[in-house]
């Protein structure tokens, strides 16, 4: 039986944004207990769709509708689209193609939010999404409950592998732009002249003392070369991108314990290193020259006193926490400066899969709702081990973003969710403070364009070292 009670939701050339009545659509009840086989799996599975998806209306339970329609910069994306497109995927992606007679919600709707999947049909140009008063943000909450609804439906009966694995790609999906919701509110933000604040304004920050120098000390962690297996390991999900696992050779290399902290790009800053070509690459120097950068995106100087932009609006500069915000070129300028170089994607997942615990437990991500970097928790960590590792910031590597031996993407529209993307970027580890916990992994590679920098991201040094 279709799962609507009408044909379409929309009649046919009614304007997007027009008043729909809540509950004017009706879900097929979930009449059937649980068995053994697949449909054992769907409760657990739905527990965590509806974790995801009310994590997502929490992050923007604070903004008006006003803000969830800014569209700072064209990498950005309005909150309201985020909601919207994440739902899209759910819809194309799960139910159209696995719930009987299912009736989509606005057929517009294919359109307007696909992203860049072009064996779906066109999309709209990236940079317009914050023209899109309508549909209303009331109206994108209520596409958000159909589809919700109608999950709900289809993890209530026999639900098979498949959808389970589209469903997890889907969750996996909607936590990344959790992470990208908080990331473009911030950079809309600091475009606006009256700087508000994404959470409430923070009353203290987190060691704005000056730290004592052995605070700021750095200690390395060397690993031997050889062969060494690189990818996803686990049971887990992984993204394409992860695999397949393949051998490596790597020469003997060492890497910080902690990621490089704001006083110690204030000494790079200090020695001119914004005005230095020698310590920049090319392309580096012409973004350097073109934009004006000489400090990163979110600082300001007043006198000899340092603020910085944050999701609690402005504040002190802290020294001893990580730098962040700055893109690939700057976090290569800086490494050639201190005279070391960052370390290969490689390099970094071997390092953290040395760690005694290689869970993301304890680390300053998502949930944690600071949505900015804090201090190393050690001075000196062990030499088994690494501060910083997972949350914080991103990490930049010296790694272009490219397919690993092997690789094939998936077959479909599927296929375009990584594979496309493999030209012109570099890879980042390790996520950030607005990375959600279940979210990351040793293996996770990240990636953004080099000149990236409203991304949460950071430094790592690396060096070679002598043969064992």
């Amino acid at each position: 039986m279709p799962i609507s009670t009408s044909p379409t939701r929309w009649q046919k050339g009614a304007p997007i944004g027009s008043v729909v009545e809540p509950g004017s659509y009706k879900i097929a009840p979930l009449t059937r207990s649980p068995r053994h086989g697949t449909h054992s799996l769907s409760p657990a599975w739905l527990e965590q769709y509806q974790q995801v998806r009310n994590q997502t209306t929490q992050l923007v339970a604070g903004l008006t509708p006003e803000d969830q329609m800014v569209q700072s910069m064209p990498d950005a994306s309005p909150s309201k689209w985020h909601l919207a497109h994440t739902t899209w995927f759910f819809e194309t992606f799960v139910l159209a193609p696995h719930l009987t007679k299912y009736i989509s919600y606005d057929e517009r709707f294919h359109f307007l939010f696909n992203s860049y999947y072009k064996r779906l049909g066109h999309h709209p140009d990236r940079a317009t999404r914050g023209t899109f008063s309508r549909p209303t943000l009331d109206e994108v909450q209520a596409y958000r409950a159909y589809v919700d609804d109608n999950i709900r439906a289809l993890l209530g009966r026999d639900a098979s592998p498949e959808v389970h694995r589209l469903l997890e790609l889907g969750l996996n999906h909607e936590q990344q732009h959790q992470e990208l919701i908080v990331t473009d509110i911030k950079h809309a933000f600091w475009l606006n002249p009256l700087r508000p604040s994404y959470q409430p304004a923070k009353t203290e920050v987190e060691g704005t003392t000056e730290p004592p120098e052995a605070a700021l000390t750095r200690s390395w962690c060397c690993f031997d070369g050889g062969i060494h297996h690189i990818g996803h390991d686990d049971p887990g999900f992984a993204f394409d991108n992860e695999l397949p696992r393949h051998a490596v050779f790597i020469e003997p290399f060492c890497i910080a314990s902690r990621l490089v902290t704001n006083r110690e790009y204030l000494a790079f800053i200090s020695d001119g290193g914004y005005h230095r070509p020698e310590l920049w690459l090319s392309d580096a120097w012409d973004h350097v020259c073109r934009n004006g950068w000489t400090v990163p995106l979110y600082w300001e100087q007043a006198g000899n006193e340092w603020t910085q932009f944050t999701c609690g609006g402005t504040v002190p500069l802290n020294p001893a926490e990580p730098v962040c915000h700055i893109s690939f070129y700057e976090a290569d300028a800086f490494a050639r400066w201190a005279g070391k170089r960052l370390p290969t994607e490689f390099e970094w997942e071997i390092a953290a899969g040395s760690l005694k615990n290689t869970s993301a437990a304890g680390a300053n991500l998502l949930e944690g709702r600071k949505y900015h970097p804090r201090p190393a928790v050690h001075a000196n960590p062990p030499q088994t081990g690494m501060d910083q590792v997972f949350g914080d910031t991103w990490e930049w590597t010296s790694s272009p973003y490219t397919a690993y031996p092997g690789y094939r993407p998936p077959a479909g529209a599927e296929g375009e969710y990584n594979g496309k993307f493999m030209c012109n970027q570099m890879v980042l580890r390790g996520g950030s403070c607005a990375t959600p916990r279940s979210h990351i992994r040793k293996s996770y590679r990240n990636f953004f364009p080099p000149q990236t920098r409203w991304q949460f991201s950071g430094i790592r040094l690396a060096h070679d070292c002598a043969r064992s």
